[in-house]
């Protein structure tokens, strides 16, 4: 026995700091996304003032969100996550769906899901349209970028609030920096089902977007396609990216479903 397996051997997880971490997170999973104190100490088997310090730790450093009472993974996982060859199932079943979209539209398509009060980009397809740069993993403000609205609309009230409590920095003059204005286009985006914005991030641009749900019908991203705005005719783009979105909610699902997990 190599000197190697025989250390794994003598590892006991709960006895180390990285083994707690791990039964600590291992105790999530597809269809117990969100958890309580008194469960995560259930199902990881660790003593209760373990798992509220480690808790407290990992929310500080975004491995976990603290939603009311209830805890769930944070975003910083899928962060590292972006460096291993896996792409996931959410960009798997969104990426057919962007190729197509790109293709009838010539734009940029991201699909992009919320980090703390920002928008991270998960995957990006480039058309023809030279829009500003962006890349996998990459971030936006929330406030202005037609992704960040349709995650917003979306959210929970906390979310809205820490968003405005963080600031309506303006990028360009078409920028949403009114609390009162934000507000109300977010009411818009959940009345038509869609977001939209036109040269609030640069000049020259306009973005449409539409929620991905998984099957809990709960919004898990949002697709976003960016066209020049010389060549933008909204109610076209946004069926577009709608019945986009549709199909990758619908993907996503089937994923899970296959996987053997609930989305």
């Amino acid at each position: 026995m190599s000197q190697d397996a025989a250390v794994d051997i003598d590892v006991d997880p709960g006895n180390s700091v990285l083994g707690k971490l791990t039964l600590l997170l291992d105790a999530f999973s597809f269809d117990h996304p969100e958890l309580s104190l008194s469960e995560l100490v259930r199902r990881s088997g660790l003593h209760k003032p373990t798992v509220h310090r480690l808790c407290t730790e990992l929310i500080h450093w975004g491995y976990l969100e603290r939603h009311g009472i209830r805890y769930r993974l944070g975003i910083r996982l899928f962060e590292i996550g972006q460096r291993v060859c896996d792409q996931g199932l959410l960009r798997d079943a969104a990426r057919p769906v962007m190729d197509e979209l790109q293709r009838m539209t010539g734009g940029v398509v991201h699909l992009s899901v919320r980090s703390g009060t920002e928008v991270l980009y998960v995957e990006k397809i480039t058309g023809r349209a030279q829009v500003q740069p962006s890349r996998i993993a990459g971030r936006m403000p929330m406030h202005c970028t037609a992704s960040g609205k349709v995650l917003l609309a979306h959210g929970s009230p906390e979310l809205v609030n820490a968003v405005l409590a963080g600031g309506l920095r303006r990028l360009t003059p078409y920028t949403i920096t009114v609390p009162a204005q934000l507000t109300k286009a977010l009411a818009q985006v959940r009345a038509a089902g869609f977001a939209k914005e036109f040269e609030e991030t640069r000049h020259g641009y306009l973005s449409v977007a539409a929620p991905v749900r998984g099957a809990g019908h709960e919004v898990v991203a949002a697709l976003s396609l960016t066209v020049p705005t010389v060549r933008a005719d909204v109610p076209a783009l946004a069926r577009a990216v709608l019945r986009g979105a549709a199909e990758a909610s619908a993907r996503f699902a089937g994923a899970g479903r296959r996987a053997g997990v609930t989305a």
